[in-house]
């Protein structure tokens, strides 16, 4: 059975195919040139890309049409001060993102989401984007800043989770990597209850290194690798 046309763009964005992406939701926005879901899928293909001024001008048409819309409205907020994706080699926004994932013994774990929720929903969410716990009687979702489910956390770490919140912890949680079928969520405890002092949420465990590397870092340094290897042949 054919996807249509709307799946088919949300399929090339998961995959990385942001020319593809761009192209089907055009197709989409000549039979409907008010379709904030193709304009906002524009936004972020343009921004994958790294032409933020289209990025910027696809996600400000969103809001023209639609002025209460919190995907277009959280873009413009992340790209408010960003005019180039590279620069010097490297993504001032990659850097940023790096630091946000410093792992500290017993208070940060890094979760891989089961159940995950809808296609249109995982293809609407970056790296490093904040979303929310939602505990329940026998589980813990994630959810979108506007509520959208996401995903939910394995059991093991729910249990804990529960307990914690119930008991008072705070935590910050953010998106770590997006696949189509894999999200990994990095979760840190914020505040501690006086109830819990001394006791830590996850088990504490040797950290010594930052748990995420941005793409655009990882080809750069190939890129130095292969350029030393061709320097020492």
């Amino acid at each position: 059975m054919d996807m249509d046309p709307a799946q088919e763009a949300i399929q090339a964005a998961l995959k990385g195919e942001w020319d593809q992406a761009i192209q089907l939701n055009k197709a989409i926005l000549q039979s409907n040139p008010k379709d904030v879901d193709a304009l906002n899928r524009m936004a972020k293909a343009y921004f994958e890309k790294g032409d933020i001024k289209n990025a910027k001008s696809f996600a400000k048409k969103t809001l023209d049409i639609d002025p209460f819309n919190t995907i277009a409205t959280k873009c413009l907020g992340k790209w408010k001060n960003v005019t180039a994706i590279k620069k010097n080699g490297h993504s001032s926004q990659a850097i940023k993102i790096t630091g946000m994932f410093l792992e500290e013994s017993g208070k940060t774990k890094i979760a891989k989401l089961l159940n995950l929720g809808s296609s249109k929903t995982i293809a609407s969410i970056d790296t490093g984007d904040e979303v929310k716990l939602s505990a329940h009687t026998h589980k813990v979702s994630v959810l979108t800043s506007d509520g959208q489910y996401i995903g939910k956390v394995a059991d093991d770490i729910s249990a804990r989770l529960r307990r914690f919140i119930k008991l008072g912890n705070k935590y910050q949680v953010l998106v770590k990597s997006v696949a189509p079928k894999d999200v990994k969520i990095f979760i840190r405890e914020v505040e501690r209850s006086d109830k819990l002092s001394d006791t830590n949420t996850f088990a504490a465990e040797k950290i010594d290194y930052v748990s995420f590397t941005h793409p655009i870092l990882m080809q750069q340094n190939s890129k130095q690798d292969n350029q030393h290897e061709n320097d020492d042949s």
